[in-house]
């Protein structure tokens, strides 16, 4: 989803305008990356440590992307997502293909963080500043030197293997289908073919939600065609309890989302698009670690997307989409459903399988 100009100001800085910026106090871009450290630290939502952690990065296009750490009560630590987690996400989200070039940070990287920055092309050479005040002359240093040792994606995978940054598409197609969509590939079974799961985790199928509406709620599938290319009209009722619910549109961004994930360690690819009380979506892409553990959920990148189009608060969230593959080693769905239950109790979360 294109994310607004005026909503995507605090978090994406244009190349023109930081230009601007820059000239305007004197300084070069990769000086002016820490004069906005306490902006992206008022970005933060630290709930639990009331400790706000704030990273600016500078990529290959000349925009300015800001990123901050979230946490979450009620739920485990693990949930988190770290600030240079989300800085990474609002870049591969926004500005796939480009080159993480200069970063400033509030505090020094964790470890965590700086094995999850090993996932992007060139990351030794990309140049960072720790600081926990802005520089006038800020020192640089590259980034190999917080990590000098690094265990990173290249002591699995092929070295010319697409990373985090680059552009890949994963060709799934919803499991079973035996319509596809004419605007987007999407595979929609008529026929008791797309297994879904409904809010308590119990399986239905199209049949079962075409007989289940009382007459509501009816979702119109146009312009579907069918393996010989022919037109064929179809009409699904879904038995959704808010009736702005698009489960389509949700379908179709989870999708995209999955093909766009970054899984080349499980081979478990997955995407989550979430539905706010506007019909805005905005979709997150799985994305891994080599280490594992620092890897980032599709359900939080969802909601870096959120955040970044000035979402607000997540009680305003009210449907989810999570697609993902049925027999996949690393499995979404119970984690969706846990960080769902806790930020937005009210929303409504759908699993679809693809294949």
């Amino acid at each position: 989803m294109k994310q607004g100009a005026g909503a995507s100001r605090k978090y994406i800085i244009e190349a023109k305008e930081a230009e601007t910026m820059a000239k305007s106090k004197n300084l070069t871009l990769p000086q002016l990356l820490p004069s906005l450290i306490k902006t992206a630290k008022n970005l933060a939502r630290p709930p639990i440590s009331n400790f706000a952690v704030g990273v600016v990065g500078l990529v290959s296009d000349g925009r300015i992307f800001l990123g901050a750490n979230i946490e979450f009560t009620g739920l485990p630590l693990h949930h988190t997502i770290h600030g240079e987690q989300f800085l990474i996400t609002n870049v591969a989200a926004n500005a796939a293909g480009s080159k993480l070039l200069y970063i400033a940070v509030s505090a020094a990287p964790c470890g965590h963080c700086r094995q999850f920055f090993q996932e992007l092309r060139g990351i030794s050479e990309t140049q960072i500043v720790i600081t926990d005040q802005p520089l006038e002359n800020p020192a640089y240093k590259p980034f190999s030197s917080i990590l000098p040792h690094a265990f990173g994606p290249y002591d699995l995978l092929d070295h010319d293997a697409p990373l985090i940054l680059d552009k890949r598409n994963n060709e799934l197609l919803i499991k079973d289908g035996d319509l596809i969509a004419g605007n987007g590939n999407i595979k929609i079974g008529c026929h008791n073919h797309v297994l879904l799961k409904n809010d308590n985790g119990s399986s239905v199928t199209t049949k079962a939600l075409d007989s289940s509406s009382g007459g509501h709620n009816q979702l119109l599938f146009n312009n579907l065609i069918d393996k010989n290319g022919n037109k064929v009209p179809y009409t699904s009722h879904l038995s959704f309890k808010d009736k702005d619910d698009n489960f389509a549109k949700l379908m179709k961004e989870a999708l995209e989302a999955a093909r766009g994930s970054y899984a080349p360690y499980s081979g478990s690819p997955s995407g989550v698009a979430l539905m706010d009380s506007e019909g805005k979506v905005y979709k997150g892409s799985y994305m891994e670690s080599a280490a594992f553990n620092p890897s980032m959920m599709a359900v939080q990148a969802a909601l870096v997307a959120y955040m970044v189009a000035g979402g607000g608060a997540y009680d305003r969230i009210v449907a989810a989409v999570l697609v993902e593959k049925e027999e996949a080693v690393v499995r979404q769905e119970e984690t969706v459903r846990l960080f769902i239950k806790h930020i937005s109790p009210e929303c409504h979360v759908r699993v679809v399988h693809c294949k």
